[in-house]
C-alpha cells in the first residue's frame, strides 16, 4: 500500500502547475514575469496554460489585461483587476472571487502590454467569445477571425458549431470554417472538401481565399518547369518579348540591354575635351551618331556592349518561362481553380440580376413620368413641353405638405392624391386657357407650352428659391432590401416601382373598363367619327389633360423621394419621357411600358460600362433611339386603326 502511495505522489509531482491550478491566480503566479512584462514571444505560453485550465474567469481576465487595466500589488505580489484610483488610494478587484479592497496606489505597478501582445491577447478572447451567450459577441469573434485568420483558429471555430442555436451565426462560422481548412487545412482531402463547399459562396472573403490558394510567382529555369506548375508563357503570345528579356536579366541570367537614356548617360560620362571617343559633342545631334559613339566606347572597354537581336533570341529560345502556384499541393489547386470558375459564373449572373433591378427601377420611373405625356399626345398630339414642370409641381406638393404634418408616413399618404388634384387643376387650366386654342398648329402649342414651362420654373424659384428642398421618405422606405452581397435595392426604388405597377392597373381600368376610357380610345382613334358619335371631343381633351397632368403630379412625388426637389428637376425627365413615348408607341400604355423598360435597360446596361460617365450613356442611348425609329418610326405597339394612318 506504501509503495502504491509514493507512486501516486510521484506522478503527481509531474502533471503541469497549471493543470492542478484551483485557481486563476496560481497561474499567474507560475509566469509571473511573462504577465508583468509580456512579449510577442513569451505570452504564448501563458495564453495556452490559462485556455487549458478552462476557468470562466479566464476571459474576463484576458479582456482587463488586454485593457491595461492589470495591476501588481507589491504588497502581497498577486496581480488584480484595477477598478478605480483617486486620492492616492486605488481600489482592486480580486480576479478569482471578484472581491474589492482599496490599498495605497504606490503600491501598485500598471500591467502595459504592447500592441503585439494586445493582437495575441484579442486572438486568444475569440476562442472564448465564439461560444459566448451574447449573438452581438460571437458575432464579433467572427469579425475579428475574418479580419486575421489562423490555422489555430480551425479547432475552436469547429467545436463552437455544434452548440450554435442561431442560424445565420451558424452559416456563417460553418462559411468560415470552410475558407480557413480550405487554407490552413493539415488535410488534401479535407482542403478539397472545404474549397467545393465553397462553390456557391460569392462573398468576399470567399472568393479572396480562393485566390490566396491560386496565388502565383513567376519562375525562369532552362529545363522541365519544377513545381505546381500554374501557366507557361511563350515569349511574344502571353508574355512579351522584351517582358521575357527583362525577367532573365532581373535573375541575372542576361545581360541588361543598353537603353537610350543609358546611352546619354554614359555618352556624357565620357566627354573629353568636347569629344566622346574622338566624336566631337556637337556632331551627336543624331541616334545614329550618339550610337557609333557608344559603340566606340564599348569596344574600348568603357561601357558595356549592345546586345544583339540574335543574342535576345538565343536567351528567350534557351529558357522556359512559367509561372507557379504558392501552394504546392496539385488537388488542392485544381479544386480552387474550379471553384472559382464556378463562383465567377455565379458573381457575373449576380450582377446581372443587380443590373436587371436597377434597370426595372429606372424603368417604372420613366414610365411614371412618360404615362401621363403619352395619353395627351396620343389624344390630342400636343407637344407639351410643360410636362416635367407638372411633375416639379407634385414634388413641392410633397414637400409643402410634409411641412404642415410632420408625419412623414401621413404627410405621403396626403400628398399623393393632393398632387394629383393640384397637378391636374393646373393641367386642365392650361388646356382651357392655352392648348385648346392651338390645336392642329404643332409648332405655336410646342412655342407656348415651352414658355409656360419657363413661367413655372421662374414662378418656383421665386416661391420656394434657389436650394433644393428636402422631401423625406418615411422611416419603412429607408434602407435597401439586400438579397446578397452583389444584389440589392432600395425600398424606395421599390415603393415606386409598385406605384408604377398600380397606375398600370389602374390606366388600363379606366382605357379598357370605364366611359371615359372608351370615349379616349375612341377620339385617339379617329376623332372625327367619335364627334359624329356624340363624343364631345373638347371635353375628352381637358379630361385627358387633366389625368395626364395629374399622373405627373403623382410622378413628381415618388422621384422627389430620392432625387432633389428643385425647379429644373422637371427639365431633367422632359427629353426622357418624350423618348419613352415615342419608342414605345404614341397613346399606347403598353407602348409606354415598352418604351419604358427598353430605355432603362439600355440606359444601365451602357452606365454599366463605364459609370463613372453617365453623359455618354445618354448620348449613345439617344444615337440608339435615332436609329431604332428609323427602322419602327411608330414605336414598339403601334396603334391600328385610323389614328396610325394620320
Amino acid at each position: 500500500m506504501l509503495r502504491i502511495l509514493t507512486l501516486a505522489l510521484g506522478l503527481l509531482t509531474l502533471l503541469p502547475a497549471a493543470g492542478r491550478a484551483q485557481d486563476l491566480q496560481t497561474i499567474l503566479q507560475l509566469h509571473t514575469e511573462e504577465v508583468e512584462d509580456p512579449g510577442r514571444q513569451t505570452v504564448g505560453v501563458v495564453i495556452e496554460d490559462l485556455i487549458a485550465a478552462e476557468m470562466p474567469v479566464v476571459p474576463v481576465f484576458l479582456t482587463h489585461w488586454q485593457d491595461r487595466e492589470i495591476v501588481l500589488n507589491a504588497d502581497d505580489g498577486r496581480f488584480y483587476a484595477l477598478v478605480d484610483e483617486e486620492d492616492g488610494q486605488a481600489t482592486i478587484r480580486n480576479l478569482d472571487t471578484g472581491a474589492e479592497t482599496t490599498v495605497a496606489a504606490s503600491a501598485l505597478t500598471e500591467v502595459r502590454p504592447n500592441g503585439g501582445v494586445r493582437r495575441e491577447i484579442a486572438a486568444a478572447l475569440v476562442r472564448f467569445q465564439l461560444s459566448d451567450p451574447s449573438p452581438a459577441n460571437r458575432r464579433a469573434a467572427l469579425d475579428a477571425i475574418a479580419r486575421q485568420p489562423d490555422a489555430d483558429q480551425i479547432a475552436p471555430l469547429a467545436a463552437s458549431i455544434e452548440d450554435e442555436d442561431d442560424a445565420a451565426i451558424r452559416a456563417d462560422k460553418e462559411r468560415l470554417l470552410n475558407i480557413l481548412t480550405a487554407r490552413y487545412g493539415d488535410k488534401t482531402e479535407a482542403r478539397v472538401t472545404a474549397i467545393e463547399r465553397l462553390s456557391g459562396r460569392i462573398t468576399p472573403d470567399a472568393r479572396a481565399a480562393l485566390s490566396q490558394i491560386l496565388a502565383t510567382s513567376d519562375r525562369v529555369g532552362t529545363g522541365e518547369p519544377e513545381g505546381n506548375v500554374a501557366q507557361v508563357y511563350t515569349p511574344g503570345d502571353e508574355i512579351t518579348r522584351a517582358e521575357a528579356y527583362g525577367r532573365l536579366v532581373d535573375e541575372g541570367l542576361a545581360p541588361a540591354p543598353v537603353s537610350p537614356a543609358a546611352i546619354r548617360d554614359a555618352l556624357i560620362a565620357n566627354i573629353e575635351d568636347g569629344a566622346v571617343a574622338g566624336i566631337p559633342v556637337a556632331e551627336l545631334d543624331t541616334d545614329a551618331a550618339r550610337r557609333d559613339a557608344y559603340e566606340r566606347l564599348a569596344e574600348a572597354g568603357t561601357v558595356p556592349p549592345f546586345v544583339p537581336d540574335e543574342q535576345i533570341d538565343t536567351a528567350l529560345d534557351s529558357h522556359v518561362f512559367y509561372a507557379v502556384y504558392d501552394e504546392e499541393d496539385a488537388a488542392v489547386t485544381d479544386a480552387a481553380r474550379a471553384t472559382l470558375r464556378s463562383v465567377d459564373t455565379q458573381v457575373s449572373l449576380n450582377k446581372a440580376a443587380d443590373l436587371g433591378l436597377d434597370a426595372l427601377s429606372l424603368a417604372s420611373i420613366y414610365f411614371l413620368a412618360a404615362i401621363g405625356l403619352a395619353i395627351t399626345f396620343g389624344v390630342m398630339g400636343v407637344i407639351n413641353m410643360a410636362h416635367g414642370e407638372f411633375i416639379m409641381m407634385g414634388a413641392y406638393t410633397g414637400y409643402v405638405v410634409q411641412q404642415i404634418v410632420p408625419d412623414y408616413t401621413l404627410s405621403l399618404i396626403i400628398a399623393l392624391p393632393l398632387a394629383f388634384v393640384i397637378a391636374g387643376a393646373a393641367g386642365i387650366a392650361m388646356e382651357r386657357l392655352v392648348i385648346r386654342h392651338l390645336y392642329h398648329r404643332p409648332l405655336e402649342t410646342l412655342l407656348a407650352t415651352f414658355g409656360i414651362s419657363i413661367a413655372l420654373q421662374q414662378l418656383a424659384k421665386n416661391i420656394f428659391g434657389t436650394q433644393a428642398r428636402p422631401l423625406t421618405a418615411p422611416d419603412w422606405l429607408g434602407g435597401q432590401m439586400v438579397i446578397n452581397e452583389l444584389v440589392s435595392i432600395s425600398y424606395i426604388r421599390i415603393a415606386i416601382f409598385v406605384l408604377a405597377g398600380l397606375f398600370l392597373a389602374l390606366l388600363l381600368f379606366i382605357l379598357n373598363r370605364t366611359r371615359l376610357g372608351l370615349e379616349v380610345r375612341a377620339v385617339t382613334q379617329n376623332r372625327g367619327m367619335a364627334a359624329s358619335m356624340g363624343i364631345d371631343p373638347d371635353k375628352i381633351n381637358m379630361a385627358t389633360f387633366g389625368l395626364g397632368s395629374g399622373i405627373a403630379g403623382i410622378a413628381g412625388v415618388a422621384i422627389g423621394l430620392y432625387a432633389q426637389v428643385t425647379s429644373e428637376m422637371g427639365a431633367k425627365y422632359i427629353v426622357q419621357s418624350f423618348m419613352t413615348v415615342v419608342v414605345g408607341g404614341v397613346g399606347n400604355v403598353w407602348g409606354t411600358l415598352a418604351g419604358a423598360s427598353l430605355i432603362g435597360v439600355l440606359q444601365k446596361s451602357i452606365e454599366s460600362m463605364n459609370p463613372s460617365n453617365t453623359l455618354a450613356a445618354q448620348t449613345y442611348m439617344i444615337l440608339f433611339i435615332i436609329i431604332f425609329i428609323q427602322f419602327r418610326p411608330r414605336g414598339i405597339v403601334a396603334l391600328r386603326g385610323r389614328a396610325a394612318e394620320a
